[in-house]
């Protein structure tokens, strides 16, 4: 049987093209044969790393009855959410109309003209089957029934929320601290009930309202989370990088797999905890997560893959997990046993009778007894000659442009070279191979094939990560990257009359509806990632028409937030450097001052937004942020000009000096 999707370059897409389900991409050549052919549509979204997908895959798409079944009644369609972010989106909506909550594998069904009358999750192969069958009497039988439902949950879905603005204040910055402290759990860090998520960008904001505001509880609240999110199974202790998220309260057993993005976000996080107690604890967890990410997630022509699966061999987790048995052959007995003890490795296990290496039994965690890490150096090269983790080679725009953020500060915090090479390797591979002539981006490269108009995660968090290597580099060439990218979110994403952002253009394929999210799930928002890029914007280039959107944009997000401010911590990111005080800084020399760097590596401070201006960078800065014309470079030494508020105050030429002068 043919399958239409063999030519696709998506490993969700390619992970079962023998299945004997006709599958075909999303496009106007399916709905139009939809529509000719008098069929439903079979609609499943899912992703290359998660594991009920390929359950489901095998147990019922590689059935030759289940798929002869789905064949007969509807035209199937297959889409990668990771590739197709819209798509999922609109109907995960759907989804959780229908039923209250959604997840991955999404199944919808859909009329030709593509309204949903149907939506689950994962479904059983009996259950699977008889939904096929139900769904064949009922368009056979009582077809307007159906049209009926799609029509209503479509109109349900089509209709916007209120369009409401607000103007930002501290009490709600302070109301969602509060609501995280309500929800912390105090003995084993996170919030709420397993399962529990990072969610690197909620620490972000504890630590940095904690630093702003002097509730040092906040900061614990902050540091006990990463504390755990270490010590437990979700770091991986062997290879390093984080999984998923755990399954459990105490963070020990998690769902195996690894994704791109939330190393990115808790490398963040734990370069900002770095930054604030100066404990090496975290500086090791930066530099084990990027040595992981450098050496396995690295793609063939620069920037990096979306993850790693959780299951080997079909397993999940059989990959990261030991026996005491097992190790005395790699070890030695005696070497064995001191690594056995220390990362909680026993005969009984803690997971289905093997054992993930954790630190919940160590109480000293953050003091490693002298060796462990030559024999974990040599645990790690045993494991790699085990069944090897499928990888998802496909280099997505938005997960890179988190990547690029995440490198750059740790590579300024760290002092770390490397890590600074790595952003800008990124940098040109998007440059290259994901930008178009003109300016736009696109969504997904793989096996030199690039693919999907960008949507706004694509511009927001790439803008974000070329800004945050700016702050690092003072490379003219990244702020200019950074408002190309702004110039088409404001074109052809952004709700001039009420603020927003939409999730893809104006100009692109039209989905069934449009709405503005602001809501952070496991990554922020790109309506808040857009946000805080703007307010940087205006700030680094004092161009007028950067400030009205950024406005416009806060307005709006101090609208959206009103009911719950919690959801919304990277929008609470944004109003804390608007809110506190904050400073602009033009820096001038011949070059960039080495005593910038050291006095930037000393602590987080994301209210400076600095510039440099060098003879290299004058004339892309003149263009840029046209006020600086009027800064002279000096022949010699360095200029510090620094405005507060509506006030300039008089240069000074020195750091020390500087300091006394600033906000904090």
């Amino acid at each position: 049987m043919k399958n239409h999707l063999s030519g696709e370059h998506s490993p969700y897409l390619l992970q079962h093209v023998e299945n004997p389900v006709d599958w075909h991409p999303w496009g106007e050549e399916v709905f139009a044969e939809a529509k000719r052919t008098d069929r439903p549509i079979f609609l499943s979204i899912g992703y290359s790393t998660c594991h009920w997908c390929h359950v489901m895959a095998h147990e019922s798409f590689e059935d030759e009855t289940v798929a002869q079944a789905i064949n007969e009644v509807f035209l199937p369609v297959k889409v990668d959410r990771e590739e197709r972010p819209d798509v999922d989106a609109v109907y995960m909506a759907a989804c959780a109309a229908m039923n209250g909550s959604g997840g991955w594998p999404l199944t919808v069904l859909l009329t030709p003209d593509q309204k949903p009358f149907w939506a689950g999750t994962y479904l059983p192969k009996a259950q699977l089957l008889r939904l096929v069958r139900n769904t064949a009497d009922l368009w056979r039988d009582n077809r307007e029934a159906v049209l009926s439902a799609g029509e209503r949950l479509t109109a349900h879905l089509q209709q916007e929320s209120a369009c409401r603005t607000s103007t930002l204040k501290r009490e709600t910055v302070r109301q969602a601290s509060e609501l995280f402290a309500r929800r912390f759990d105090k003995e084993w860090g996170g919030f709420g009930a397993p399962p529990k998520f990072p969610m690197p960008h909620n620490l972000i904001f504890l630590l940095r309202y904690a630093r702003l505001t002097g509730e040092g509880k906040m900061q614990e609240i902050a540091l006990q989370t990463l504390d755990a999110m270490y010590r437990g199974g979700l770091f991986d202790h062997v290879g390093g990088g984080f999984s998923r998220y755990s399954t459990d309260r105490f963070w020990l057993v998690p769902h195996f797999e690894k994704m791109l993005y939330d190393n990115a976000m808790l490398v963040l996080a734990y370069t900002e905890a770095f930054q604030h107690t100066r404990r090496p604890l975290y500086e090791g967890i930066v530099r084990r997560t990027l040595h992981y990410v450098l050496k396995e997630l690295s793609g063939p022509l620069g920037g990096f893959c979306c993850g790693q699966d959780a299951d080997s061999d079909g397993v999940e987790g059989k990959y990261y997990v030991f026996t005491p048995d097992g190790l005395i052959p790699v070890l030695g007995e005696l070497d064995a046993g001191r690594f056995c003890q220390w990362y909680g490795i026993t005969q009984d296990g803690n997971f289905e009778g093997k054992s993930i290496p954790n630190l919940l039994g160590q109480a000293q965690f953050d003091r490693e007894p002298e060796g462990i890490a030559a024999l974990r150096e040599r645990v790690y090269n045993c494991r790699l000659h085990r069944a090897a983790l499928h990888r998802d080679d496909k280099l997505l725009t938005s997960w890179n442009g988190l990547m690029v953020a995440a490198l750059a500060r740790a590579g300024l915090v760290l002092d770390e070279p490397q890590y600074l090479s790595a952003a800008r390797q990124t940098v040109d591979f998007l440059t290259e191979h994901l930008t178009g002539s003109d300016g736009r981006l696109l969504a997904r490269w793989r096996d030199g094939d690039a693919a999907h108009p960008g949507k706004l995660d694509d511009y927001a968090f790439y803008a974000w990560g070329l800004l945050e290597l700016y702050a690092v580099t003072f490379d003219p060439a990244c702020l200019a990257k950074a408002v190309g990218l702004a110039d088409c979110l404001l074109e052809f994403f952004f709700d001039w009359e009420y603020g927003g952002f939409y999730p893809y253009a104006s100009d692109g394929e039209q989905l069934l509806t449009r709405s503005k999210e602001a809501y952070d799930g496991a990554m922020p928002s790109g309506n808040s990632v857009a946000a805080l890029m703007l307010s940087r914007l205006s700030l680094l280039t004092g161009e007028g028409h950067w400030r009205k959107a950024a406005n416009l944009q806060l307005s709006w997000l101090a609208g959206a937030v009103q009911d719950y401010p919690a959801g919304y911590s990277f929008a609470m990111l944004a109003f804390l450097e608007e809110l506190w005080p904050s400073a602009e800084l033009v820096v001038t020399a011949r070059e960039v001052p080495a005593e910038l760097k050291v006095f930037l590596r000393e602590a987080s401070r994301p209210e400076l937004v600095i510039l440099v201006k060098t003879p290299e960078s004058a004339d892309i800065l003149d263009r840029l942020a046209p006020f600086t014309s009027s800064y002279p470079i000096p022949e010699q030494g360095t200029r510090y000009y620094l405005c507060q508020g509506q006030a300039c105050a008089l240069p000074v030429d020195n750091i020390e000096t500087l300091k006394t002068r600033l906000p904090l």
